[in-house]
């Protein structure tokens, strides 16, 4: 049986002048996760907002009582230098440290904004200095990267360098209101088939069209955001979203 559904709003659809009204609202109107995308406009050709905005709106969403548990902050980065940023996050009141393999194996070691070195890093590093933080972590791919390239990672001898989650893009990162990519699916199971109980995310053109293509290939994190914050009733919504993955747990 797959993990339990976990439903994570992307604030990018959120109303910014009352982004932490909106945060809270969506909490109480059921969501497990808040999901921040962090675009720095290197890695992703836009930019949106960083550490203070995530600092602010944490006043407005309570902690979560359990690892994982309801109001964690799910921070998508989106950015070329990911372990600069990750103490960073973790002040600001970021639980999931979510990076992209891309940035990973071609990004340095450095550990802060203001720092430089030659030393390079990768995704088993960045999954162990995320831990070693107290961050969970997960580990995403862009359409166009092949899933196999996390097997390394997710079958580490270590459990400290392996990932709490995989996020697969159903969307080129870096916009949203882009159309579902239904042809990312068959990546969601085959992770699922190797890895049972792996949570599974998925982002980009997730709605109540889509999502049951979604839970059908395994996936158990949704991402949606204007199809929740643009509803007449994120509630219900949520809820529908829900619903489709618990079915085929």
């Amino acid at each position: 049986m797959a993990p339990p559904a976990i439903i994570a709003p992307s604030i990018l659809s959120a109303d910014f002048a009352a982004l932490g009204d909106a945060c809270s609202r969506t909490i109480h109107q059921g969501a497990d996760w808040l999901h921040i995308d962090i675009m720095d406009g290197h890695f992703v050709p836009n930019m949106t907002f960083g550490a203070p905005v995530v600092t602010t709106i944490r006043k407005h969403v309570d902690r979560p009582q359990t690892a994982g548990g309801k109001g964690t902050f799910d921070c998508h980065m989106m950015i070329s230098e990911p372990k600069k940023w990750v103490t960073s996050f973790k002040g600001a009141g970021c639980e999931c440290y979510t990076f992209h393999y891309e940035a990973a194996v071609s990004s340095t070691a450095a550990t802060r904004p203001q720092d430089e070195t030659s030393e390079r890093t990768n995704p088993k590093d960045m999954i162990r200095y995320i831990h070693e933080v107290g961050m969970k972590a997960g580990i995403a791919i862009k359409p166009g990267t092949p899933v196999d390239v996390l097997y390394d990672v997710l079958d580490s001898r270590s459990e400290n360098e392996v990932p709490d989650m995989v996020l697969v893009m159903t969307v080129e990162p870096g916009f949203g209101g882009q159309s579902f990519m239904a042809e990312m699916m068959p990546k969601v199971q085959e992770l699922r088939k190797r890895y049972p109980d792996l949570n599974i995310e998925v982002d980009g053109g997730l709605s109540e069209k889509t999502v049951d293509q979604a839970a059908e290939a395994g996936a158990n994190v949704i991402v949606a955001g204007s199809a929740v914050f643009g509803a007449s009733d994120p509630g219900a919504v949520i809820q529908r979203l829900r619903d489709a993955v618990e079915r085929r747990r």
